[in-house]
């Protein structure tokens, strides 16, 4: 299965924040929309890194910050060090970057690097399970004689 296809399911709706906004903001955002993650923009439009729970959880906990008056831009990871996926990759390979590098959501880019989507491990679990249960659907027919000759 690719990440595109996973994307197709759920949608390509990208959520993000402003690269000066505050994390309460950012806590605010992923609060309403019930989500892990947001894609941090500048004034561009340019992808300048990403922010996660994660991220603001362990720099509020080493740094002791007040989430009212610490930077997304302090937090988040930044572009040069995001994961990202294409389209055409392969969810397998999604899964074992996200497990080695500790992470739970990976951008998804097209041709020119402008993100067109964002996957979570959640994402890709749902998928691998829907696609297990049509194969094994299709199998237990299969056995049972259901198909015709």
């Amino acid at each position: 299965m690719k990440a595109g296809k996973i994307l197709e399911s759920k949608g390509k709706g990208v959520f993000s924040i402003h690269v000066d906004a505050i994390v309460s903001d950012a806590l605010q955002e992923m609060s309403a929309r019930n989500i892990g993650a947001l894609i941090v923009l500048d004034g561009k439009e340019n992808v300048q890194g990403i922010v996660s729970e994660r991220d603001i959880m362990r720099n509020c906990y080493r740094s002791q910050a007040n989430v009212k008056g610490l930077a997304v831009k302090d937090v988040m990871t930044p572009r040069e060090k995001l994961i990202v996926a294409r389209a055409e990759d392969d969810v397998n390979d999604l899964m074992g970057a996200m497990t080695q590098n500790h992470i739970r959501h990976i951008p998804v880019v097209d041709d020119q690097d402008r993100v067109t989507g964002m996957i979570s491990i959640g994402d890709i679990i749902k998928a691998l399970i829907k696609d297990k249960d049509y194969q094994i659907r299709h199998l237990k027919d299969y056995i049972e004689n259901k198909y015709p000759l």
